[in-house]
């Protein structure tokens, strides 16, 4: 074998190791981009599942809601106020670590819901006569809620949680 046909045949090896090397990487490179594909793709489906929940949870904190779910008929009205308090902290506190997945604007927007919600109780049971039944409480917010329709954050959360959800699909 002569020097130039060395000289060849080292170069195709080395081409031929090179070209391997090449595929080899590509390869790599391709699995840890379907990696990364699948893992947005869990953190999708963990988000999206985040702001199910939070939907739920403002579906369930709505004072209407609330109602028809602790209506106990043989509370005073001090026992059904702290009734449905502790109702809406159960459910906040239930469904607290979902804010790691939603944005802070719609964690805010909850928040405020369950605050406005406990200040609205808090007030109108407040107008009540000591002696007053849980039924007084319940039918003065459900008047309130009546006169007042735009006084309740619900709606407004519920769009946001709906953009924002509709963002990341």
């Amino acid at each position: 074998m002569s020097t130039f046909e060395t000289v060849i045949t080292l170069f195709l090896f080395v081409l031929l190791l090179a070209f391997v090397w090449i595929l080899t990487e590509f390869s790599a490179l391709k699995k840890q981009i379907d990696e990364h594909k699948n893992a947005d793709s869990d953190t999708l489906r963990l988000r999206l599942q985040a702001y199910e929940r939070i939907t739920l949870l403002t579906e369930r904190i709505a004072l209407q809601n609330l109602l028809s779910r602790q209506n106990n008929p043989g509370l005073s009205c001090r026992q059904m106020q702290m009734s449905l308090i502790d109702a809406i902290k159960q459910e906040y506190d239930y469904n607290m670590s979902q804010q790691i997945y939603v944005s802070p604007e719609v964690w805010r927007a909850v928040n405020n819901l369950k605050e406005q919600n406990i200040y609205i109780i808090n007030q109108l049971a407040a107008t009540l006569p000591p002696q007053a039944s849980g039924m007084d409480l319940n039918k003065h917010i459900i008047d309130y809620l009546i006169n007042n329709s735009n006084a309740s954050l619900h709606n407004i959360v519920l769009e946001a949680i709906n953009y924002e959800a509709k963002k990341i699909m």
